[in-house]
């Protein structure tokens, strides 16, 4: 899951260090004391769902972020920056498409999959593939905070091994019935989709309603998620976050189920 689970590239030019200051200014500065947030409804709309900057990535912070459908964003050289976008995707377990080549893909018994096996490796694997390729938002600042609320229990990651290698994998967020997706990657072609479809039918198993997809891309709408508003979303995020969810280590118990 890309951020989408991936902040736009337009954004991404919005936010280059000589620009920061051209909106620092309208959005409020987080106090290290206060875990509250501003509305979301007060998000600027360009850059789209631009909230608060500052503050940091505390446990009790990114908790309090999520619930109100808030998530951090910001590269190198950058104060935190916290976004709640408009629209919004998400995709229902339910809803999910999986192509003639990915099911060939699955039947191929080729891989082992697994969840929570290691989360460190998953986030790293991120941060590499990213970095790669246009640079990075997954800092080692957001490695360490990611793996300090995974283990408190509620990020969660999941692998694609092939043989004792890590070939593929995601990483999210669970708070009750929803599930934030964060990042993907793939080292060998299509693993990461591999881990989205373990990942949905294990959610599904345990009846969780929601995936956050964060913003909009032709690969998830091709998976069958959809967009709706930041009203909607958080409609939905204010009832789903209260219903019990799996809190701790993760393990999947689909593995055989996933192939068909």
């Amino acid at each position: 899951m890309p951020r989408n689970f991936s902040i736009p590239d337009d954004h991404k030019d919005c936010l280059g260090a000589t620009q920061l200051e051209d909106f620092i200014m309208p959005i409020p500065w987080l106090n290290l004391d206060d875990f509250e947030f501003p509305s979301i409804d007060q998000a600027l709309s360009e850059p789209d769902g631009l909230l608060a900057a500052g503050g940091d990535l505390k446990v009790q912070r990114l908790l309090q972020a999520y619930q109100n459908g808030i998530f951090p964003w910001y590269e190198d050289g950058q104060p935190i920056l916290w976004w709640s976008p408009n629209p919004r995707m998400v995709l229902r377990p339910e809803d999910l498409k999986i192509s003639k080549s990915l099911h060939k893909l699955l039947r191929r018994n080729h891989y082992t999959l697994s969840m929570d096996q290691d989360f460190a490796a998953v986030i790293q694997g991120c941060a590499e593939a990213r970095r790669d390729a246009t640079g990075t938002w997954i800092t080692d600042e957001m490695q360490a905070a990611y793996c300090a609320l995974h283990a408190a229990g509620f990020a969660h990651s999941v692998e694609v091994w092939s043989q004792q290698e890590l070939v593929g994998g995601l990483y999210g967020v669970a708070l009750g019935e929803v599930f934030f997706g964060e990042s993907m990657f793939s080292r060998e072609a299509n693993t990461s989709k591999l881990a989205l479809v373990s990942l949905v039918k294990q959610l599904q198993q345990w009846k969780y309603k929601l995936i956050d997809c964060q913003v909009s891309s032709a690969h998830l709408l091709s998976l069958g998620a959809k967009e709706i508003s930041r009203e909607q979303f958080s409609k939905k995020l204010l009832k789903l976050r209260t219903e019990p969810g799996k809190i701790g280590p993760w393990q999947l118990e689909l593995a055989d189920q996933i192939k068909d």
